[in-house]
């Protein structure tokens, strides 16, 4: 798998942990997501976007406009109650499938 591909779902889940740790704003979210994964992940602006308005729509996240850290304004995230309780499921669910995978690709 390339640097730039992600499983279907890893980007939501992904954000959401970001947005667990506190408030941010798109770029601010991309780059945390390179920065925890010391640059192995990434996510396009392209890709970013329409991932936290679907997210937004399901109540995961809730947003507000407010001056970001060079007094710009800027559309802050932040996680709501429902969107840590699907963090928390989505994390258990991938925390599986991982240890299925490292299980399957050890079998000699």
């Amino acid at each position: 798998m390339q640097k730039d591909e992600l499983l279907q779902g890893t980007l939501d889940l992904l954000i959401l942990k970001v947005l667990a740790l506190g408030a941010n704003h798109g770029w601010g979210i991309s780059s945390r997501i390179r920065q925890i994964s010391r640059e192995s992940l990434s996510a396009s602006e392209g890709a970013l976007y329409p991932a936290l308005h679907r997210l937004e729509m399901r109540g995961y996240v809730e947003s507000k406009m407010a001056p970001s850290e060079n007094n710009r304004k800027a559309r802050f995230y932040t996680l709501t109650a429902s969107g840590r309780k699907h963090l928390e499921a989505q994390t258990e669910t991938w925390e599986q499938f991982a240890l299925s995978m490292r299980r399957v690709l050890k079998t000699t």
